[in-house]
């Protein structure tokens, strides 16, 4: 989890190949109205992300036994309820944490993605910062980051 930028698809994906479990980006669970309001520069309420956070609870629900790599936001404490809803002690929120200068930069860079760079502060100002996650910094490789993830868990 963490705000557009802070790397949830590249180190979700390395996370995955390591740990041998799907990968499920939840950017592709977004319904297409979503991605249309993003890509015009307005951030997504509440009332948007409901069915995506549910629709990614059921991804969880069906891996469970196997288990799964889910990346998302994951922004507010009410989404990261909805999305562990059923998962009881079966799932571990990993929060990616960065300063808006460093994602801000890394956003500059990133090509052919729909979450302009100009939504960043929003993603920022709805960030409720994680209690009970293990919170990685990602100030340095995504190998060095998804190394410091295995460890602590």
């Amino acid at each position: 989890m963490g705000v557009s930028g802070s790397g949830k698809s590249t180190i979700g994906k390395l996370l995955a190949e390591k740990l041998q479990f799907p990968f499920f980006d939840g950017d592709n669970f977004h319904p297409e109205v979503n991605v249309e309001k993003m890509r015009k520069g307005h951030p997504l309420n509440d009332a948007d992300r409901q069915h995506w956070l549910e629709k990614l609870n059921e991804v969880g629900i069906q891996n469970l036994a196997t288990g799964a790599i889910i990346v998302c936001s994951s922004l507010k404490e009410k989404y990261r309820t909805i999305l562990g809803k059923n998962l009881e002690n079966h799932h571990q929120f990993i929060f990616l944490d960065g300063s808006f200068e460093l994602i801000e930069a890394r956003l500059t860079k990133r090509k052919n993605h729909y979450m302009p760079k100009g939504l960043l502060q929003s993603q920022f100002d709805d960030l409720e910062t994680p209690k009970d996650a293990l919170t990685v910094s990602i100030d340095q490789t995504p190998d060095e980051i998804v190394t410091d993830i295995i460890k602590k868990l």
